[in-house]
Protein backbone atom coordinates (compact mmCIF):
# COMPACT_ATOMS: atom_id res chain seq x y z
CA UNK A 1 0.00 0.00 0.00
CA UNK A 2 1.24 3.45 -0.91
CA UNK A 3 0.38 6.98 0.04
CA UNK A 4 -2.28 8.25 -2.35
CA UNK A 5 -2.70 11.62 -4.04
CA UNK A 6 -6.11 12.39 -5.52
CA UNK A 7 -6.39 14.88 -8.36
CA UNK A 8 -9.99 15.98 -8.89
CA UNK A 9 -10.21 17.72 -12.27
CA UNK A 10 -7.41 16.88 -14.67
CA UNK A 11 -6.70 20.35 -16.05
CA UNK A 12 -3.30 21.95 -16.44
CA UNK A 13 -3.12 23.60 -13.01
CA UNK A 14 -4.07 20.41 -11.18
CA UNK A 15 -1.68 18.28 -13.23
CA UNK A 16 1.20 20.70 -12.53
CA UNK A 17 0.54 20.44 -8.80
CA UNK A 18 0.19 16.65 -8.99
CA UNK A 19 3.59 16.40 -10.68
CA UNK A 20 5.14 18.24 -7.72
CA UNK A 21 3.64 16.13 -4.93
CA UNK A 22 2.97 12.66 -6.36
CA UNK A 23 6.37 11.09 -6.98
CA UNK A 24 6.63 7.77 -5.12
CA UNK A 25 2.90 7.83 -4.38
CA UNK A 26 -0.12 6.47 -6.21
CA UNK A 27 -1.86 9.25 -8.13
CA UNK A 28 -5.58 8.91 -8.78
CA UNK A 29 -6.63 11.09 -11.71
CA UNK A 30 -10.34 11.89 -11.50
CA UNK A 31 -12.27 13.86 -14.10
CA UNK A 32 -15.83 14.26 -15.33
CA UNK A 33 -14.66 12.77 -18.64
CA UNK A 34 -13.15 9.31 -18.19
CA UNK A 35 -11.26 9.45 -21.49
CA UNK A 36 -9.55 12.66 -20.38
CA UNK A 37 -8.67 11.16 -16.98
CA UNK A 38 -7.23 8.09 -18.70
CA UNK A 39 -5.13 10.16 -21.10
CA UNK A 40 -3.70 12.33 -18.33
CA UNK A 41 -3.03 9.23 -16.20
CA UNK A 42 -1.27 7.59 -19.16
CA UNK A 43 0.86 10.69 -19.80
CA UNK A 44 1.85 10.85 -16.12
CA UNK A 45 2.50 7.10 -16.03
CA UNK A 46 4.83 7.51 -19.02
CA UNK A 47 6.62 10.23 -17.04
CA UNK A 48 7.29 7.81 -14.18
CA UNK A 49 4.25 8.25 -11.94
CA UNK A 50 2.09 5.38 -10.71
CA UNK A 51 -1.47 6.29 -11.71
CA UNK A 52 -5.04 5.17 -12.06
CA UNK A 53 -7.98 6.96 -13.65
CA UNK A 54 -11.61 7.24 -12.66
CA UNK A 55 -14.64 9.19 -13.80
CA UNK A 56 -15.82 11.50 -11.03
CA UNK A 57 -18.55 14.12 -10.93
CA UNK A 58 -17.88 16.91 -8.43
CA UNK A 59 -21.59 17.71 -8.22
CA UNK A 60 -22.45 14.23 -6.90
CA UNK A 61 -21.85 13.02 -3.35
CA UNK A 62 -22.18 9.42 -4.58
CA UNK A 63 -19.49 10.00 -7.18
CA UNK A 64 -17.19 11.60 -4.60
CA UNK A 65 -17.71 8.63 -2.26
CA UNK A 66 -16.89 6.24 -5.14
CA UNK A 67 -13.72 8.26 -5.79
CA UNK A 68 -12.73 7.91 -2.14
CA UNK A 69 -13.39 4.15 -2.18
CA UNK A 70 -11.30 3.75 -5.35
CA UNK A 71 -8.49 5.85 -3.88
CA UNK A 72 -8.40 3.99 -0.57
CA UNK A 73 -7.94 0.71 -2.44
CA UNK A 74 -4.35 1.86 -3.17
CA UNK A 75 -3.48 3.07 0.34
CA UNK A 76 -3.95 6.03 2.66
CA UNK A 77 -5.05 9.32 1.11
CA UNK A 78 -2.35 11.84 2.00
CA UNK A 79 -3.10 14.58 -0.52
CA UNK A 80 -6.10 16.02 -2.33
CA UNK A 81 -5.87 18.47 -5.21
CA UNK A 82 -9.18 19.98 -6.31
CA UNK A 83 -8.90 21.65 -9.68
CA UNK A 84 -12.39 20.74 -10.88
CA UNK A 85 -15.17 23.18 -11.59
CA UNK A 86 -17.07 25.08 -14.23
CA UNK A 87 -16.74 28.69 -15.25
CA UNK A 88 -19.61 31.15 -15.69
CA UNK A 89 -19.24 30.84 -19.47
CA UNK A 90 -19.58 27.04 -19.39
CA UNK A 91 -22.79 26.33 -17.54
CA UNK A 92 -26.11 27.74 -16.32
CA UNK A 93 -26.56 29.20 -12.82
CA UNK A 94 -27.83 25.94 -11.31
CA UNK A 95 -24.86 23.93 -12.59
CA UNK A 96 -22.30 26.50 -11.41
CA UNK A 97 -23.80 26.36 -7.92
CA UNK A 98 -24.12 22.56 -7.92
CA UNK A 99 -20.53 21.96 -9.04
CA UNK A 100 -18.51 24.88 -7.71
CA UNK A 101 -20.37 25.61 -4.46
CA UNK A 102 -22.08 22.40 -3.33
CA UNK A 103 -19.66 19.91 -4.89
CA UNK A 104 -16.55 21.57 -3.53
CA UNK A 105 -18.13 21.69 -0.06
CA UNK A 106 -18.98 17.98 -0.24
CA UNK A 107 -15.48 17.14 -1.47
CA UNK A 108 -13.89 18.90 1.51
CA UNK A 109 -16.35 17.30 3.92
CA UNK A 110 -15.94 13.73 2.67
CA UNK A 111 -12.17 13.84 2.17
CA UNK A 112 -11.86 15.42 5.61
CA UNK A 113 -13.22 12.17 7.02
CA UNK A 114 -10.50 10.03 5.39
CA UNK A 115 -7.45 12.25 4.96
CA UNK A 116 -4.42 10.74 6.68
CA UNK A 117 -2.89 12.37 9.69
CA UNK A 118 -0.42 14.94 8.40
CA UNK A 119 -2.16 15.04 5.02
CA UNK A 120 -2.97 18.11 2.98
CA UNK A 121 -5.38 19.44 0.40
CA UNK A 122 -5.29 22.32 -2.01
CA UNK A 123 -8.54 23.74 -3.30
CA UNK A 124 -8.00 25.74 -6.47
CA UNK A 125 -10.43 28.63 -6.51
CA UNK A 126 -10.53 32.06 -8.08
CA UNK A 127 -10.12 35.67 -7.17
CA UNK A 128 -13.78 35.99 -8.19
CA UNK A 129 -14.80 35.15 -4.65
CA UNK A 130 -13.20 38.40 -3.57
CA UNK A 131 -14.96 40.40 -6.27
CA UNK A 132 -18.36 39.71 -4.77
CA UNK A 133 -19.55 42.61 -2.66
CA UNK A 134 -19.38 42.45 1.11
CA UNK A 135 -21.73 39.99 2.74
CA UNK A 136 -23.13 40.28 6.24
CA UNK A 137 -21.55 38.27 9.04
CA UNK A 138 -24.67 36.09 9.07
CA UNK A 139 -24.40 35.41 5.32
CA UNK A 140 -20.71 34.54 5.63
CA UNK A 141 -21.48 32.16 8.49
CA UNK A 142 -24.23 30.49 6.48
CA UNK A 143 -21.91 29.92 3.53
CA UNK A 144 -19.19 28.60 5.84
CA UNK A 145 -21.22 26.40 8.17
CA UNK A 146 -24.54 25.36 6.64
CA UNK A 147 -24.73 21.56 6.30
CA UNK A 148 -23.78 20.67 2.74
CA UNK A 149 -27.14 19.16 1.85
CA UNK A 150 -28.83 22.46 2.78
CA UNK A 151 -26.40 24.82 1.03
CA UNK A 152 -28.30 25.15 -2.24
CA UNK A 153 -31.45 26.09 -0.32
CA UNK A 154 -29.95 29.26 1.18
CA UNK A 155 -32.13 32.29 0.45
CA UNK A 156 -29.14 34.36 -0.73
CA UNK A 157 -28.58 31.88 -3.56
CA UNK A 158 -32.18 31.89 -4.77
CA UNK A 159 -32.03 35.42 -6.19
CA UNK A 160 -28.88 35.03 -8.27
CA UNK A 161 -29.55 36.51 -11.69
CA UNK A 162 -26.51 35.49 -13.78
CA UNK A 163 -23.74 32.92 -13.99
CA UNK A 164 -20.98 35.34 -12.93
CA UNK A 165 -22.81 36.09 -9.70
CA UNK A 166 -23.31 32.34 -9.13
CA UNK A 167 -19.59 31.80 -9.70
CA UNK A 168 -18.65 34.61 -7.31
CA UNK A 169 -20.90 33.22 -4.57
CA UNK A 170 -19.45 29.77 -5.18
CA UNK A 171 -15.88 30.97 -4.87
CA UNK A 172 -16.67 33.03 -1.76
CA UNK A 173 -18.23 29.91 -0.28
CA UNK A 174 -15.08 27.92 -1.14
CA UNK A 175 -12.87 30.37 0.75
CA UNK A 176 -15.15 30.39 3.78
CA UNK A 177 -15.56 26.60 3.84
CA UNK A 178 -11.81 26.02 3.58
CA UNK A 179 -11.40 28.20 6.66
CA UNK A 180 -14.14 26.29 8.49
CA UNK A 181 -12.86 22.87 7.39
CA UNK A 182 -9.31 23.77 8.45
CA UNK A 183 -10.43 23.46 12.08
CA UNK A 184 -11.71 19.92 11.55
CA UNK A 185 -8.75 18.94 9.39
CA UNK A 186 -6.38 20.43 11.96
CA UNK A 187 -7.57 17.92 14.54
CA UNK A 188 -5.93 15.27 12.30
CA UNK A 189 -2.81 17.41 11.89
CA UNK A 190 -3.90 17.85 8.27
CA UNK A 191 -3.90 21.07 6.28
CA UNK A 192 -6.36 22.44 3.74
Amino acid sequence: MKDVVVLMGAGLIGVAIARRVSYGKHLVVADITLEHAKQIAKDLNNAGFETSAIKADLSSRESILALIKHSLSFGNITNLINAAGVSPSQAPIEAVLKVDLYGTAVLMEEFGKVISEGGSAIMISSQSGHRLGALSQEENEKLALTPTEELLQLDMLKNISNTLEAYQYSKRCNVLRVAAESVRWGKKNARI
